[in-house]
Parts: structure tokens; C-alpha cells; sequence
């Protein structure tokens, strides 16, 4: 962090999670030896890494701090990957909290051969898996669940993606998608997954899926239905997903080794953006790209729609400014992650702010809409909450004051509550710890924004 002479206090973004997690699955795939830099180091990102050494990928540090990746040979291999020694205990594939590792992983490994064991910590055995599940069985995957039908813990034999077709929601998860076409190039034959249900959610982060797909050289192309005629597209013409009118044929063949750096994260930028709208002054946020396909850049948007100062400039970062805030009535369909931070900036607004189309955020790593306004409320602000959204009505915060805030051992409930911080409040936290699972440096970083008001 620096302060400049115009009073701007200055961020670097840590690592986007969402595209390490993408960017290790990748390298881990290629056949041949890849160097990933600026890869994320969290809890999640360590689950994943995990999960793709017991499919046989290796990972060796290099001096310079980032990692060389030697991809699985002939694809992920689990235990009795030829079927000859039907003893053989499965390769144990844990997951803990993560749930990107969790739907990401489990389609990758089925897209290998073997037999795999998945589970994880007692939250992560609550959160449902059976449209995922049930759709790598309609490719011939193979499931043995050891408790409740569709969720963790379970045992998984695959000898790969057997089927060409198969079709996803994008209703409950965007993962589901993305742990498809990450996993479909293994195949020995095209693949090809249709979009179905009734609703799309977070679109960018199946982007995001392609983006690394593309970078690493595996084959696809992308339709849309028009005028009753199935039509390529370029993928990133895509802005909106209707269910039924997008396909996706990815061909068989390997990744390529690609030497890669990460992108910045807007998710955790978020944060700092967000106390750029609420402090006393400016913050700029460096390492993020204002082109980035992430879905949350939409913090910047909604944030200069709330009234906040915005200034955009590639090589010298975002820099938001405090201006006085108003409420405003916004879809984060595409951005959910964001929604805590929305949440606690519009507690500072002078008027009411209603989240939509949000409510997959209940089967997080806690119920986030239920989190957010049992948090928020306690400063004073009403919270209403509907099946998919919230609605937050300000009211003076209570500066000078200390209040416990419950964090679930949800990273993004005390990130975000943070930013009361910055209103005179002081936060106090029953699990601070949990930030480990996306952003271990949090707190070092947001004393810093905090000492520079």
C-alpha cells in the first residue's frame, strides 16, 4: 500500500481464486510442463492442487515464487485406473469448504479413469451435487454414495466421459458447466453439453472456464439457437444465456503446456473498491484489468451508480472516490459474490437498495442472503430478505461502537463487514481466520486502507 500526494491510498489485488483454480486444472491437464505465476496462494487453491496431485499431476516451487506444473500423463488417473485390481482403495480426493475445487474436480477426475473418493468437511457434505452428479452418469460415470443420495461423501469409477451428449443447468451453479468443459477435451470422443433448465446464473465465470480453455489450446466452439437453427459463435460475443439456446462442442484432444500468469481478483478487490465509495478518501486498486471477463468488475459499475467517483485507467489502476451514496434496485445474477460487499456499502447510502436474482447464495459456504441480514442488522439498518434477493434500509450507524459479527466460516462475511470500519465501527470477529480460504492476507492489507483514512 502507498498514499500518493493527492491523498489516494493505493491497493495491489491479490490473485484471482476463480482463475487459479481454472489456470491449475489446465496445466495439470496438458501433456508436458507448464509455469503458472501469480497463482493465489489460499486454502482453496490448496484444496485444488491437492486434488490434482492424487490425479497424478506434480507440482515442484521455483525460485522465483511461482510453480512449475508437470500435467497427469494420458489424463487424471485414480485408483484401478485398468479395472484389474478391484481392491484397491480409491484416491482420496478432499475437498474441505471448497465448493469450486468440489464441482470443478469431481468432473475433471471423472473425465480420467479410475476410481476416486470425494468429500470433504461437514458443510461441504450439505451442499447439493446430485445435478452434477447426475449428469456425469448420463455420460457413465459410475456413483456409490456413502450417506444422502446426490451429495458428499461418495466414491466415483469412471473410465472417462462414454456418452457424446449431456446437459447442464446453469440454475444452481455456473461450476457444473465449467467442471464439464474442463474435463470434456479428456475425451475420446466429441462431447457435446447443452444448456437447459430455466434460468442462467454467473455467466462469467463459464467465460472465464473458456478464456483458460482457449489460452491452453483445447478445442471447442460455441452455438446459440437463431431462428430455429443451431449457429457458431464467437464465445465472446455471449453476454446473455438462454436456457436451451446454447450448446457447446468440445473436441478430444489435450491441453497444451502454457507458461501463465493470473489475472488480478476483482471479487477480493471488491473490498477496497467498496472503501473507496465509503471512506474519507479515494482508493486505487492496481493489478486489476478493466477488460477482465470476471463478472465481479461489476462492483465498479454498481458502485458509480450508487454515486460513488470512478476513474479508469489501465496502466495507473481503479480509482474509487467517496461521494454521497443512493440506493439503487440491481440483478447480481452474474456477480454474487459481490452481493456482501453491495450489502454493506448500501448500509451506508441514504436510501434502500434491492439485490435480485440471487438465490444460490443460499447454498454457499453459508446461507449468505441469511448471513448479510442477520450482520447488517445488527448495526441498526433494516434488512428485508425474499427467496432470492435482500432489500437494506440505512439508518445512522453507530460510530464509536464495537459489535461481534458472526462470520459462518464464510471468508466473505468478514471482508465485507469489515468495511463498517471505515463508518467509525468496530468489527469484531468470532472466526477471523476463515479469510484463509481465498484471501490469507486480508487483514495486513485492510489495516493499512484503514490507518490511511
Amino acid at each position: 500500500m502507498s498514499n500518493d500526494p493527492n491523498g489516494i491510498i493505493t491497493v495491489q489485488a491479490p490473485a484471482s481464486k476463480s482463475m487459479s483454480h481454472r489456470t491449475l486444472i489446465a496445466a495439470s491437464l496438458a501433456n508436458g510442463e507448464s509455469v503458472v505465476s501469480g497463482l493465489l496462494d489460499s486454502d482453496d487453491i490448496t484444496r485444488t492442487r491437492g486434488c490434482l496431485a492424487a490425479c497424478g499431476a506434480k507440482f515442484e516451487e521455483t525460485d522465483d515464487g511461482a510453480l512449475r506444473v508437470t500435467g497427469a500423463e494420458n489424463g487424471p488417473r485414480g485408483a484401478n485406473p485398468d479395472g484389474r485390481d478391484r481392491d484397491a482403495e480409491p484416491h482420496e480426493m478432499y475437498m474441505h469448504e471448497s465448493g469450486t475445487t468440489c464441482r470443478l474436480m469431481t468432473a475433471v477426475a471423472a473425465a480420467g479413469k479410475g476410481s476416486f473418493r470425494i468429500h470433504g468437511a461437514p458443510r461441504m457434505h450439505e451442499r447439493p451435487m446430485k445435478e452434477l452428479c447426475d449428469a456425469l452418469s448420463r455420460l457413465g460415470v459410475h456413483f456409490t454414495f456413502e450417506g444422502k443420495e446426490g451429495f458428499l461423501p461418495f466414491v466415483m469409477e469412471t473410465k472417462g466421459f462414454r456418452k457424446k451428449t449431456v446437459d447442464i443447468t446453469l440454475e444452481e451453479s455456473s461450476q457444473y458447466l465449467s467442471g464439464l468443459l474442463l474435463g470434456a477435451p479428456l475425451s475420446e470422443k466429441p462431447t457435446l453439453v447443452t444448456v437447459s433448465g430455466k434460468k442462467a446464473v454467473s455467466w462469467p465465470y463459464v467465460a472465464l472456464t473458456l478464456q483458460v480453455m482457449e489460452d491452453f489450446k483445447a478445442g471447442f466452439n460455441v452455438e446459440i439457437l437463431k431462428e430455429g437453427r443451431w449457429t457458431e459463435v464467437p464465445w465472446r460475443s455471449i453476454r446473455r444465456v438462454e436456457p436451451g439456446e446454447l450448446r457447446f462442442h468440445v473436441e478430444p484432444g489435450s491441453y497444451e503446456p502454457t507458461n501463465y500468469r493470473v489475472e488480478g481478483d476483482w471479487s477480493n478487490s471488491s473490498y477496497f473498491l467498496a472503501a473507496g465509495a465509503v471512506g474519507k478518501k479515494p482508493v486505487r486498486v492496481m493489478g486489476i484489468r478493466p477488460d477482465s471477463l470476471q463478472g465481479d468488475r461489476a462492483i465498479i459499475d454498481i458502485l458509480a451508480e450508487m454515486g460513488a467517483g470512478l476513474n479508469v485507467t489501465p496502466d495507473k489502476g481503479i480509482t474509487i472516490y467517496p461521494r454521497k451514496l443512493r440506493g439503487v434496485n440491481v440483478d447480481m445474477g452474474k456477480c454474487p459474490d459481490l452481493v456482501p460487499t453491495v450489502a454493506v456499502v448500501a448500509a451506508h447510502a441514504v436510501s434502500p437498495t434491492t439485490i435480485r436474482n440471487v438465490a444460490h447464495l443460499r447454498i454457499k459456504e453459508c446461507d449468505r442472503l441469511q448471513a448479510c441480514a442477520e450482520q447488517i442488522t445488527k448495526t441498526g439498518c433494516k434488512v428485508e430478505q425474499f427467496d432470492d434477493g435482500i432489500k437494506i434500509t440505512p439508518a445512522p450507524l453507530p460510530s464509536g461502537t464495537s459489535i461481534d459479527f458472526e462470520t459462518y466460516g464464510d471468508h466473505r462475511v468478514p471482508m465485507s463487514m469489515s468495511i463498517f470500519q471505515l463508518a467509525g465501527i468496530t468489527p469484531v470477529f468470532d472466526n477471523p481466520k476463515c479469510v484463509g480460504k481465498s484471501f490469507p492476507e486480508f487483514f495486513d492489507e485492510w489495516n493499512k486502507v484503514v490507518k490511511g483514512q
